[in-house]
């Protein structure tokens, strides 16, 4: 039987985007949210002039083209006049492949050769305005200098991804202009080993070389990683939470409301709109589950060593920080607490092993032992009480959450592999278990989830967790009542996050 028509999805641009999480398309709905940032008198200017310096589908060129049809009909009375003066002279584009050249072409003149008979404005060359310039990695050693690609993964390659924007190929010099408006979703990753296991940012390097040329506008779509730093993003991460010409973010806690539930972006994703002549506040969109929520603010609270991602969190942080009392990050260990690698499994029987060590379950449901002299570090605490959390949780699919993985306690005379993060040492039994009473509470875990973005749960996202006086178990009742919380920032916690079973 035939789908309802709000069903179909004619748009090939709308598939094409459905296709990858590494050089994510761009639907053409995302691209016109982005397009509806800038302001919309650019669309009525002959004299504006608009780059993608990352095109894969084209849609942003398209959708601009469209604005501009319209816009520019008074000016242009004539189609086919006004259609050549937006695309020979408005619409610009650097292309990150061979491949997607050809496709932001057929996009956007309808033929993928501009000088061909169908282009929909006739150039004298086969690219038109969407050039895809050589451009090299500079390597030093093993690594290329600018984006950190790994010589040994790209050097063979037949694409070397070598992004011609970010890699010294200035597009005012190669169009000979100054742009108005640079727009675009440019590729995420690089992986930097050849198994793939780890990748190198690379967005931000786009971000960063947008803002340097000072465009009026800068409009990008982004992994929302860079909220709370991550591998080689702590200082894109300072430049961007100061810069007082971000004007608009707006944020996807979880990617799949944005892109589609096809592609899955480990710690959501955010565009936004930097103008050139905008000083103060941000107006900062939150979309998750619940809606959405919009309010013009500061993007880094005073005082508070961390971003907070969403707005309705901000008053129950303000409430909580007014006690002043100390972080419950500092119960909390670093990686790898008794120095052991997940690599490290233990024997099944305790002959000459006395001491049981806890890993991962997705190797072994069996109990295991290691000999206490093979414990490299902290032995102080292998003879104590002790409260183990996953230091990895994801769960992005399954809202309301549960941010954390359930605390379990480890008894005197054990210890764990780096799969763990220890919540704390403690003398006694009934202490350990008055924390993990805690830890399962909503409001303890909504503070952890207001740090974590990724599944990793590291000792930094406890640093907004309050300590509390752990000779009694806790109730969220108890915590709510304590910090004063209204019926709606109860109702906020509750909605994002799931209650724990014991």
């Amino acid at each position: 039987m035939e789908q309802p028509e709000t069903k179909r999805n004619p748009d090939v641009l709308e598939c094409l985007a459905n296709l990858s999480n590494d050089e994510v398309f761009t639907p053409p709905r995302v691209a016109n949210a982005m397009l509806d940032l800038l302001p919309q008198d650019l669309f009525r200017d002959p004299k504006a002039t608009f780059l993608d310096p990352c095109c894969k589908s084209g849609v942003f060129l398209r959708e601009i083209a469209k604005r501009l049809i319209v816009g520019l009909e008074p000016v242009f009375p004539d189609l086919q006049k006004r259609l050549d003066h937006i695309f020979q002279k408005q619409l610009f584009g650097f292309a990150i492949t061979g491949l997607t050249a050809f496709v932001a072409r057929r996009t956007v003149y309808c033929t993928k050769f501009a000088d061909g008979d169908y282009a929909i404005s006739h150039f004298d060359t086969p690219e038109g305005n969407i050039l895809l310039p050589p451009a090299e990695h500079v390597w030093k050693g093993e690594r290329c200098k600018i984006c950190g690609a790994s010589y040994e993964v790209f050097e063979d390659r037949t694409e070397s991804h070598a992004y011609a924007f970010i890699h010294g190929i200035n597009p005012e010099t190669v169009f000979d202009m100054k742009f108005d408006v640079i727009i675009g979703n440019p590729p995420y990753q690089l992986d930097d080993s050849s198994d793939s296991a780890s990748a190198t940012p690379i967005y931000n390097l786009f971000v960063e070389k947008a803002i340097a040329l000072n465009p009026k506008h800068v409009v990008m779509i982004i992994p929302a990683r860079w909220f709370t730093g991550g591998k080689g993003l702590a200082d894109f991460r300072d430049m961007m939470f100061h810069d007082e010409r971000l004007a608009t973010i707006v944020d996807y806690f979880d990617s799949k409301l944005c892109f589609g539930r096809e592609v899955d972006i480990s710690g959501g994703i955010c565009y936004f709109h930097w103008q050139h002549n905008h000083t103060g506040p941000c107006v900062f969109r939150n979309v998750t589950n619940n809606g959405i929520s919009e309010t013009t603010r500061p993007l880094l609270e005073v005082g508070v060593d961390g971003f907070i991602r969403f707005n309705k969190a901000l008053s129950i942080i303000r409430k909580v920080r007014e006690r002043r009392e100390h972080s419950f990050s500092l119960l909390v260990s670093e990686r790898r607490p008794f120095g052991l690698t997940t690599q490290v499994l233990g024997h099944v029987t305790k002959e000459r092993q006395d001491v049981r060590i806890y890993v991962s379950k997705n190797v072994t449901s069996e109990k295991r032992y290691i000999a206490r002299a093979d414990v490299p570090e902290r032995q102080s605490w292998v003879d104590r009480w002790k409260v183990l959390c996953g230091r990895a949780y994801g769960e992005r699919d399954a809202f309301p959450y549960f941010a954390l993985g359930k605390p379990f306690l480890a008894e005197p005379k054990s210890c764990c592999s780096e799969t763990y993060i220890v919540l704390g040492v403690y003398n006694d039994r009934t202490k350990a278990e008055n924390v993990m009473s805690y830890v399962r509470t909503r409001f303890f875990r909504f503070l952890v989830l207001l740090l974590k973005n990724t599944q990793d749960a590291p000792r930094r996202v406890y640093k907004l967790v309050p300590m509390q006086d752990f000779s009694k178990a806790w109730t969220d009742a108890e915590l709510y009542a304590k910090y004063g919380l209204t019926d709606e920032e109860i109702a906020f916690i509750e909605s994002m996050v799931k209650p724990m079973e014991v």
